[in-house]
């Protein structure tokens, strides 16, 4: 694609309330209808975070900064001449076209979408046409960004071009999977990390434990000598394999010497369960894959067990992490 043209994306709502209005008005905008004509404000970035806290104090510095940022890009960053994809969630086309207005406020009470430009749309695409990659793009969770990794696919069909890869042997299927699970296991992270610091997350390991088949004792919150769960498949807890598990609550690494304090608390019969929502240093593995009747779990593993058992989860801990049931392509590798 010619380095000169700038391709934006650009969403129409949440819900696609501003559907008909791109297309029969033939305009892009963004809401954010609090805020007022964006013309009169300084030409920098901070003026623009400035009128948005004022618009919508309860907002959060994240929310403030991101929000901000696309209205100083629809106003001061987006040229007439540049051009403009947008995916239609109503029919399921990708509208392309080219900006050919400056920024305009529509103060009519009436319109929530009241910060536009006009375009002129010179061509609309069925989805099907594009790479998986281009699709995963443009569900770009911002209302308006750049699209930097496949404009020479939209350029292409701009002009006519058929670009869809085979059924099968699209190359970008692949990547596109691995984000959207890399995205969920740091979402994962995330939420356990913020909501459950210290004792909370014994109980979630617990409850975890519990939901895999095993009861679980936790140790109350305080010195615990080192075990903060003790589980076992039987009810009362006498017969083998007693698991005496100690949870480490941090991002951070976890060294060999909690691994080899936590194992000389394990009698020989017994197994020792260490788990973290950060990682293990190489030497920490080295000394645990030394000992069989020692394991490690870390942040990845912990995900994979959470979302293996998700299902099972109490109601309280779903609500923590609210996920649901998708399917994603799988990379089918060429013959």
């Amino acid at each position: 694609m010619n380095e000169s043209v700038t391709l934006w994306g650009i969403h129409a709502g949440r819900g696609s309330e501003a559907d008909a209005l791109f297309k029969k008005q033939c305009v892009v905008a963004l809401g954010w209808a609090a805020t007022p004509d964006l013309s009169s404000l300084p030409g920098d970035r901070q003026a623009f975070k400035d009128a948005y806290r004022a618009a919508y104090p309860e907002q959060g510095d994240g929310n403030v900064v991101t929000s901000a940022s696309q209205l100083f890009r629809f106003v001061h960053e987006m040229r007439v001449g540049d051009l403009v994809a947008f995916p239609s969630k109503v029919d399921r086309r990708v509208y392309l076209g080219r900006v050919e207005g400056s920024y305009r406020f529509v103060g009519d009470a009436s319109h929530t979408f009241k910060h536009q430009r006009s375009v002129k749309w010179l061509r609309d695409v069925a989805r099907t046409q594009y790479s998986q990659g281009a699709l995963h793009e443009l569900g770009s969770a911002l209302s308006l960004f750049q699209v930097k990794n496949y404009a020479d696919e939209h350029l292409a069909l701009l002009e006519g071009q058929v670009v869809a890869p085979e059924p099968g042997r699209d190359e970008t299927v692949g990547p596109v999977a691995e984000e959207i699970e890399e995205t969920t296991r740091d979402f994962v992270l995330k939420a356990l990390a913020r909501e459950l610091k210290g004792h909370p997350f014994a109980g979630f390991v617990g409850h975890l434990l519990e939901v895999m088949g095993y009861r679980t004792r936790v140790a109350r919150p305080g010195p615990d000598g080192g075990i903060d769960i003790v589980a076992h498949k039987d009810e009362l807890g006498f017969e083998p394999p007693i698991i005496k598990v100690q949870v480490k609550a941090n991002e951070g690494s976890v060294g060999a010497p909690i691994v080899q304090a936590l194992y000389g608390n394990v009698e020989a019969s017994e197994f020792g369960l260490l788990v973290t929502l950060g990682e293990f240093t190489s030497a920490a593995r080295s000394f645990a894959h030394a000992k069989a009747n020692l394991r490690l779990v870390d942040g990845g593993d912990l995900v994979a067990l959470v979302l293996e058992h998700y299902e099972r989860l109490d109601s309280r801990y779903k609500g923590l992490l609210p996920l649901k049931r998708v399917y994603v392509p799988e990379a089918v590798e060429a013959e």
